[in-house]
């Protein structure tokens, strides 16, 4: 064979061989954009498929998951204690939302007033909760009076309560049922402990002339640092015992200076239980709705105000018994990747 018709013979190989790439390209890329769009179809009927199995927050109608309902089924349930002044629509509203709860035993509301609750209110509240009843079960429901209007009354002691849990609420926060759940859940593996969704934070004065001082810091401090060392009591689960030591074990001087002030109870209750357990808060991550108007919070100095309770609860208390932490809980239900 000549060398001309060796250079034909590999040149039409190589036209051949290029033929075929362009017909192999074809192929895979044919096939490839067949495989995308079938998997951005399958990815798309998995999410819809994910979000309506997934409870609604609308209108805070919400049940707990399956699971959850398996889980929770011969467990004991906790105690709404819910903190009300003359916001009769939010009390409603509330009591309304928190009886659908799955795990819910009973609804104790602070009341601080001078006038005691109207039997029409009443009427209105026994109603919701009849119609709510789950398995035969009636959520029980009490007005816990209150001659005194004291920011203490939301943690005077309870004797009769049927539950150790008590989840204490401000009438005008709103969480999802099965997110509560989830938070009582967590509760339960550390039931000596504080576990809320709303955490806040103490760091130490930095100054050379003030010596063990401290500052309290909102919401954007635990958001940028990551670190937390105190939830709020207006969403938090605690035990009830907390109850018994707060009005009868506290040194009296905090609640006097509470009810003086009206402020602090919250971070009064938060040195309690870290002084008993020398061991921190545990912060659930859960959806907040608010249904009423800005609070003392809003007002000027608010930040002020409680760096002075921080310092004042640790010179009453002996030392700083707060404990920072970094650790949030997230139920995983919820989430894509965990």
């Amino acid at each position: 064979m000549g060398g001309g018709d060796v250079s034909k013979e590999m040149g039409g190989c190589s036209l051949a061989y290029r033929r075929g790439d362009q017909k192999l390209r074809k192929l895979v890329t044919a096939r490839s954009t067949k495989f995308l769009l079938f998997f951005c179809i399958a990815l798309a009927l998995i999410t819809l498929a994910c979000r309506s199995s997934r409870p609604s927050a609308i209108g805070w109608v919400n049940s707990s998951t399956a699971v959850a309902d398996r889980i929770s089924g011969s467990r004991k349930g906790y105690t709404l204690l819910m903190n009300t002044w003359k916001r009769y629509d939010l009390l409603k509203k509330s009591v309304s939302h928190y009886a659908s709860c799955s795990r819910l035993d009973s609804i104790h509301i602070v009341w601080s007033e001078p006038n005691p609750p109207s039997e029409s209110l009443k009427e209105y509240l026994q109603n919701v909760l009849k119609k709510k009843t789950r398995g035969g079960h009636e959520v029980e429901l009490r007005f816990d009076i209150n001659k005194e209007d004291s920011l203490n009354n939301r943690f005077k002691d309870i004797k009769d309560l049927k539950t150790d849990a008590v989840f204490s609420i401000d009438d005008d926060i709103i969480f999802p049922c099965h997110t509560v759940d989830f938070a009582f859940n967590v509760w339960e593996s550390a039931p000596e402990t504080m576990v809320g969704f709303v955490p806040r934070v103490h760091w130490p004065e930095k100054s050379n002339d003030k010596a063990d001082y401290y500052t309290y810091s909102g919401w954007w401090s635990v958001w940028w640092s990551g670190t937390y060392s105190m939830v709020l009591s207006k969403a938090a689960f605690f035990h009830k015992k907390y109850l018994s030591l707060y009005t009868n074990s506290m040194p009296a001087s905090i609640r006097e200076f509470t009810t003086k002030n009206r402020n602090c109870e919250d971070i009064a209750m938060s040195f309690l239980v870290a002084n008993a357990t020398n061991a921190p808060p545990i912060w659930v991550k859960g959806k907040i709705y608010e249904i009423g108007s800005t609070g003392i919070s809003s007002i000027g100095g608010h930040t002020e105000k409680r760096t002075h309770c921080v310092n004042r609860f640790v010179a009453e208390f002996g030392r700083m018994p707060l404990v920072y932490t970094s650790m949030k809980a997230v139920d995983s239900r919820n989430l894509w990747f965990w």
